[in-house]
């Protein structure tokens, strides 16, 4: 039976990290890797039966490879602090732990919540993710943003959703697109890459209109229209400040 370490890094996440951890009850042991913490994230983690290590933050990829690198086992289940497995998740898991595992990793579908509600469209279900994965043949990978796990060998997929509570508010999502667009205008620049005047513009009209219509996020209703206008808001934010830092380091240069 191989034996699983789940991972979770985190930083102020006393509303989400307990029943991130209760939700991991296939696992055999809980590893949290905090950057930082000033609520009490550290301690609901500890009283949930979590090992707790603390490192500075490294960005995503980084923080959740050490996590991997303080597990007991080889075996790695990472979750992001804000989501849960379900019961079928969880089902499935056990199952596989009773047989001999036939690839490299394995993956999940992942459903979000979003201004309360559970989103079926958008683009965001099944929304795949490898999360459980053999260490010794896979690694977190991405500088920046969009950090995912890469295996050598095949990909399997296992039964059960990963649940995501992302933003309550429209407030709250302006706020993580502000944080993620300066690393993913980081990421363009340092890729050396220039974004033309067209697309600069066209982009989040596009992104809009792709979400909302082909991903059939007006199935979605109130929050299938907040997603695709976010989306396209995302994309104008990060041409944007994609631009002006390349602006400012040209003229530094």
């Amino acid at each position: 039976m191989p034996l699983i370490s789940a991972t979770l890094i985190t930083h102020n996440e006393s509303l989400n990290i307990a029943r991130a951890i209760r939700s991991l009850r296939c696992a055999d042991e809980v590893v949290v890797v905090d950057s930082g913490s000033t609520d009490d994230t550290l301690v609901q983690a500890e009283q949930a039966g979590a090992r707790v290590f603390m490192h500075p933050w490294a960005g995503f990829a980084a923080q959740k490879n050490y996590a991997v690198e303080q597990a007991r086992h080889d075996w790695i289940l990472s979750l992001d602090a804000d989501e849960e497995i379900d019961e079928d998740a969880v089902a499935a898991v056990l199952e596989w732990k009773d047989s001999q595992p036939a690839c490299a990793g394995y993956r999940f579908a992942r459903r979000a919540r979003y201004l309360g509600r559970w989103v079926h469209h958008s683009g965001w279900f099944p929304d795949y993710k490898l999360r459980l994965f053999d260490r010794n043949r896979g690694r977190w990978d991405g500088k920046y943003v969009h950090e995912s796990v890469r295996v050598n060998g095949p990909v399997g997929t296992l039964r059960g959703v990963i649940l995501h509570y992302t933003c309550d508010s429209l407030e709250e999502h302006r706020r993580r697109i502000e944080f993620y667009t300066d690393l993913a205008a980081a990421e363009l620049c340092d890729r050396g890459k220039r974004i033309g005047a067209l697309r600069r513009h066209a982009g989040p009209y596009w992104t809009f209109l792709q979400t909302y219509l082909l991903k059939l996020g007006f199935l979605d209703g109130r929050p299938g229209f907040w997603i695709a206008w976010m989306a396209g808001r995302y994309v104008a934010q990060k041409y944007h400040k994609s631009a002006q830092r390349a602006k400012k380091l040209a003229g530094d240069g």
